[in-house]
């Protein structure tokens, strides 16, 4: 006797059918078409959480080069100064205080320079 798919498929298409909702034409309602665009969305959110990262060390080198070039100093320079001196804070971290706590931000500098 030969054991038919049943209700284990409609449950394994519904659950792709409602990760597609939303999408335009075929690709929200025929399986086929969902689960390939469902597989290409999970590619695409795979790729930039890897990109995220990237973009935001950008922003980040962006502004502590900003920041920076008000105290007569550029980016690289004031990098490397922080390395000579050991000072521990992260691109992050130095982004942050200059942006929202600039007197630090400018204490930092002038304890490097």
């Amino acid at each position: 006797m030969r054991v038919k798919t049943g209700y284990i498929r409609s449950r394994r298409h519904k659950k792709i059918r409602n990760l597609a909702k939303g999408y335009r034409g075929m690709r929200n309602s025929t399986f086929k078409k969902a689960n390939e665009a469902v597989m290409k969305a999970g590619q695409h959110a795979y790729i930039d959480r890897k990109k995220k990262k990237r973009t935001f060390r950008a922003l980040w080198i962006t502004r502590i080069n900003a920041a920076v070039a008000e105290h007569g100093m550029n980016y690289s320079r004031f990098i490397k100064a922080l390395k000579d001196k050991n000072v521990e804070l992260d691109r992050k971290a130095l982004s942050e205080l200059a942006v929202n706590d600039p007197k630090v931000f400018a204490a930092v500098v002038k304890a490097v320079a």
